[in-house]
Protein backbone atom coordinates (compact mmCIF):
# COMPACT_ATOMS: atom_id res chain seq x y z
CA UNK A 1 0.00 0.00 0.00
CA UNK A 2 1.27 3.49 -0.83
CA UNK A 3 1.82 6.25 1.71
CA UNK A 4 -0.82 9.00 1.25
CA UNK A 5 1.45 11.75 2.62
CA UNK A 6 4.07 10.95 -0.03
CA UNK A 7 1.42 11.01 -2.76
CA UNK A 8 0.13 14.29 -1.35
CA UNK A 9 3.56 15.92 -1.55
CA UNK A 10 4.01 14.62 -5.09
CA UNK A 11 0.73 16.24 -6.06
CA UNK A 12 1.55 19.54 -4.39
CA UNK A 13 4.87 19.90 -6.21
CA UNK A 14 3.61 18.76 -9.61
CA UNK A 15 0.06 20.00 -10.11
CA UNK A 16 -0.12 23.81 -10.29
CA UNK A 17 3.14 23.88 -8.36
CA UNK A 18 3.43 27.68 -8.39
CA UNK A 19 -0.03 28.25 -6.91
CA UNK A 20 -0.35 29.14 -3.21
CA UNK A 21 -0.90 26.08 -1.02
CA UNK A 22 -0.21 27.43 2.46
CA UNK A 23 -0.53 31.08 3.47
CA UNK A 24 0.28 32.16 7.01
CA UNK A 25 -0.90 35.32 8.77
CA UNK A 26 0.98 35.93 12.01
CA UNK A 27 1.67 38.67 14.56
CA UNK A 28 3.54 41.82 13.58
CA UNK A 29 2.08 41.82 10.04
CA UNK A 30 3.65 38.47 9.15
CA UNK A 31 2.46 36.99 5.90
CA UNK A 32 4.17 33.93 4.45
CA UNK A 33 2.97 32.32 1.24
CA UNK A 34 4.21 28.91 0.17
CA UNK A 35 3.50 27.57 -3.29
CA UNK A 36 3.27 23.82 -3.82
CA UNK A 37 6.87 23.72 -4.96
CA UNK A 38 8.17 25.80 -2.04
CA UNK A 39 6.09 23.83 0.47
CA UNK A 40 7.53 20.59 -0.91
CA UNK A 41 11.04 22.05 -0.69
CA UNK A 42 10.61 22.93 3.00
CA UNK A 43 9.17 19.49 3.73
CA UNK A 44 12.03 17.73 1.92
CA UNK A 45 14.67 19.74 3.78
CA UNK A 46 12.94 19.04 7.09
CA UNK A 47 12.64 15.30 6.36
CA UNK A 48 16.35 15.22 5.58
CA UNK A 49 17.14 17.05 8.83
CA UNK A 50 15.03 14.61 10.86
CA UNK A 51 16.60 11.60 9.16
CA UNK A 52 20.23 12.72 8.93
CA UNK A 53 20.69 14.73 12.13
CA UNK A 54 18.14 13.23 14.53
CA UNK A 55 18.32 9.62 13.25
CA UNK A 56 14.58 9.48 12.65
CA UNK A 57 13.18 6.53 10.72
CA UNK A 58 9.79 4.93 10.05
CA UNK A 59 8.07 4.37 13.38
CA UNK A 60 10.01 7.04 15.29
CA UNK A 61 7.63 9.21 17.32
CA UNK A 62 7.80 13.00 17.08
CA UNK A 63 6.01 15.07 19.70
CA UNK A 64 4.98 18.46 18.35
CA UNK A 65 4.95 20.78 21.35
CA UNK A 66 4.07 23.70 19.11
CA UNK A 67 1.10 25.94 18.29
CA UNK A 68 -0.59 25.81 14.91
CA UNK A 69 1.94 27.59 12.69
CA UNK A 70 3.30 27.13 9.20
CA UNK A 71 6.52 25.66 10.60
CA UNK A 72 4.69 23.07 12.71
CA UNK A 73 2.66 22.05 9.66
CA UNK A 74 5.93 21.60 7.74
CA UNK A 75 7.33 19.42 10.54
CA UNK A 76 4.25 17.19 10.56
CA UNK A 77 4.32 16.73 6.78
CA UNK A 78 8.04 15.96 6.92
CA UNK A 79 7.51 13.38 9.65
CA UNK A 80 4.72 11.69 7.70
CA UNK A 81 6.78 11.66 4.51
CA UNK A 82 9.48 9.85 6.46
CA UNK A 83 7.00 7.33 7.91
CA UNK A 84 7.13 8.68 11.47
CA UNK A 85 4.35 9.00 14.04
CA UNK A 86 3.23 12.47 15.12
CA UNK A 87 1.97 12.84 18.70
CA UNK A 88 0.76 15.74 20.85
CA UNK A 89 0.51 16.89 24.46
CA UNK A 90 2.27 14.55 26.90
CA UNK A 91 2.35 11.43 24.71
CA UNK A 92 5.59 9.46 24.79
CA UNK A 93 8.02 10.09 21.94
CA UNK A 94 11.65 9.74 20.99
CA UNK A 95 11.94 13.22 19.44
CA UNK A 96 10.56 16.59 20.49
CA UNK A 97 9.98 19.74 18.44
CA UNK A 98 9.28 22.70 20.71
CA UNK A 99 9.28 26.47 20.93
CA UNK A 100 10.34 26.19 24.59
CA UNK A 101 13.49 24.01 24.63
CA UNK A 102 14.56 25.26 28.06
CA UNK A 103 11.51 23.81 29.81
CA UNK A 104 11.97 20.95 32.23
CA UNK A 105 9.95 18.65 29.96
CA UNK A 106 12.53 18.99 27.20
CA UNK A 107 15.61 18.25 29.28
CA UNK A 108 16.78 14.65 29.13
CA UNK A 109 13.37 13.18 28.32
CA UNK A 110 13.97 12.65 24.59
CA UNK A 111 16.61 11.18 22.31
CA UNK A 112 16.81 14.56 20.57
CA UNK A 113 15.17 17.98 20.83
CA UNK A 114 14.52 20.41 17.98
CA UNK A 115 14.13 24.10 18.92
CA UNK A 116 11.71 25.87 16.59
CA UNK A 117 11.89 29.68 16.48
CA UNK A 118 8.39 30.87 15.57
CA UNK A 119 9.13 34.32 14.06
CA UNK A 120 8.84 33.65 10.34
CA UNK A 121 12.05 35.42 9.34
CA UNK A 122 14.17 34.00 12.16
CA UNK A 123 17.41 32.58 10.75
CA UNK A 124 18.41 31.03 14.09
CA UNK A 125 17.29 30.73 17.70
CA UNK A 126 17.71 33.96 19.61
CA UNK A 127 19.77 33.34 22.73
CA UNK A 128 21.47 30.24 24.07
CA UNK A 129 20.13 26.74 23.64
CA UNK A 130 20.58 23.87 26.09
CA UNK A 131 23.42 21.52 25.19
CA UNK A 132 22.54 19.09 22.41
CA UNK A 133 19.39 20.89 21.25
CA UNK A 134 19.23 21.33 17.46
CA UNK A 135 18.31 24.77 16.09
CA UNK A 136 15.71 24.12 13.38
CA UNK A 137 15.91 27.53 11.71
CA UNK A 138 19.71 27.47 11.57
CA UNK A 139 20.05 23.89 10.34
CA UNK A 140 17.16 23.17 8.00
CA UNK A 141 18.31 25.31 5.05
CA UNK A 142 21.55 23.36 4.67
CA UNK A 143 19.74 20.11 3.89
CA UNK A 144 18.89 18.72 0.48
CA UNK A 145 15.92 19.82 -1.61
CA UNK A 146 15.01 16.22 -2.47
CA UNK A 147 14.20 13.61 0.16
CA UNK A 148 15.33 10.00 -0.29
CA UNK A 149 14.44 7.76 2.66
CA UNK A 150 17.00 5.36 4.06
CA UNK A 151 14.13 2.95 4.74
CA UNK A 152 10.81 2.75 2.94
CA UNK A 153 7.88 3.80 5.13
CA UNK A 154 5.06 1.34 5.77
CA UNK A 155 1.36 2.13 5.41
CA UNK A 156 0.50 -0.09 8.39
CA UNK A 157 2.55 1.97 10.85
CA UNK A 158 0.89 4.62 12.98
CA UNK A 159 1.00 8.12 11.52
CA UNK A 160 -0.72 10.10 14.25
CA UNK A 161 -1.92 9.73 17.81
CA UNK A 162 -4.54 12.35 18.57
CA UNK A 163 -5.00 14.15 21.87
CA UNK A 164 -7.87 11.75 22.63
CA UNK A 165 -5.42 8.86 22.04
CA UNK A 166 -7.03 7.80 18.76
CA UNK A 167 -4.43 6.33 16.42
CA UNK A 168 -4.46 6.44 12.62
CA UNK A 169 -2.04 4.60 10.36
CA UNK A 170 -0.27 6.11 7.38
CA UNK A 171 -2.65 4.27 5.10
CA UNK A 172 -5.63 5.86 6.90
CA UNK A 173 -4.24 9.37 7.28
CA UNK A 174 -6.20 11.09 4.50
CA UNK A 175 -9.34 9.01 4.97
CA UNK A 176 -9.77 9.08 8.76
CA UNK A 177 -7.66 11.89 10.18
CA UNK A 178 -8.10 14.50 7.42
CA UNK A 179 -11.27 16.59 7.57
CA UNK A 180 -13.74 16.31 4.70
CA UNK A 181 -13.85 19.31 2.34
CA UNK A 182 -14.99 20.09 -1.17
CA UNK A 183 -12.41 19.97 -3.93
CA UNK A 184 -10.39 23.05 -4.90
CA UNK A 185 -11.28 24.89 -1.70
CA UNK A 186 -9.36 27.91 -0.42
CA UNK A 187 -9.82 27.15 3.26
CA UNK A 188 -9.52 29.44 6.28
CA UNK A 189 -7.93 27.62 9.22
CA UNK A 190 -7.85 29.34 12.60
CA UNK A 191 -4.63 28.61 14.48
CA UNK A 192 -6.43 29.20 17.77
CA UNK A 193 -8.21 25.86 17.32
CA UNK A 194 -4.89 24.09 17.92
CA UNK A 195 -2.30 22.23 15.89
CA UNK A 196 -4.13 18.93 15.65
CA UNK A 197 -7.20 20.63 14.18
CA UNK A 198 -5.06 22.70 11.81
CA UNK A 199 -3.36 19.57 10.49
CA UNK A 200 -6.65 17.75 10.01
CA UNK A 201 -8.21 20.71 8.20
CA UNK A 202 -5.15 21.34 6.03
CA UNK A 203 -4.80 17.73 4.95
CA UNK A 204 -8.46 17.71 3.99
CA UNK A 205 -8.05 20.82 1.83
CA UNK A 206 -4.89 19.54 0.12
CA UNK A 207 -6.41 16.12 -0.49
CA UNK A 208 -8.98 17.87 -2.70
CA UNK A 209 -6.36 19.99 -4.51
CA UNK A 210 -7.18 22.99 -2.36
CA UNK A 211 -5.13 25.47 -0.35
CA UNK A 212 -5.00 26.81 3.19
CA UNK A 213 -4.94 30.24 4.83
CA UNK A 214 -3.72 29.71 8.40
CA UNK A 215 -4.39 32.67 10.70
CA UNK A 216 -2.84 33.34 14.12
CA UNK A 217 -5.32 34.11 16.95
CA UNK A 218 -4.00 37.68 17.26
CA UNK A 219 -4.81 38.44 13.62
CA UNK A 220 -8.31 39.75 12.96
CA UNK A 221 -10.07 37.86 10.18
CA UNK A 222 -11.55 40.80 8.30
CA UNK A 223 -13.68 40.77 5.19
CA UNK A 224 -10.74 42.35 3.37
CA UNK A 225 -8.47 39.46 4.36
CA UNK A 226 -11.05 36.94 3.19
CA UNK A 227 -11.54 38.81 -0.06
CA UNK A 228 -7.82 39.35 -0.71
CA UNK A 229 -7.11 35.65 -0.12
CA UNK A 230 -10.22 34.51 -2.01
CA UNK A 231 -11.25 32.31 0.89
CA UNK A 232 -14.38 30.31 0.20
CA UNK A 233 -14.31 27.81 3.03
CA UNK A 234 -14.38 28.67 6.77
Amino acid sequence: MSIPAIELMTGLRSGQSTSPRLTWYGPNSERVELSGRVLDNWVAKTSNLLQDELDAEPGTRLRLDLPAHWKSVILALAAWQLGMEVVFDDAEAELLATADPASGAAVGAFDAVLAVALPSLAMRWQGELPSGVVDYAAEVRSHGDVFLPHRDPEASRRAVLTATRTAHTHGELLERFAAAHEDDMRLLVRAGDGLEAALSQSLGAWKGNGSVVLVHPEVEVTQKLLSDERVHGR
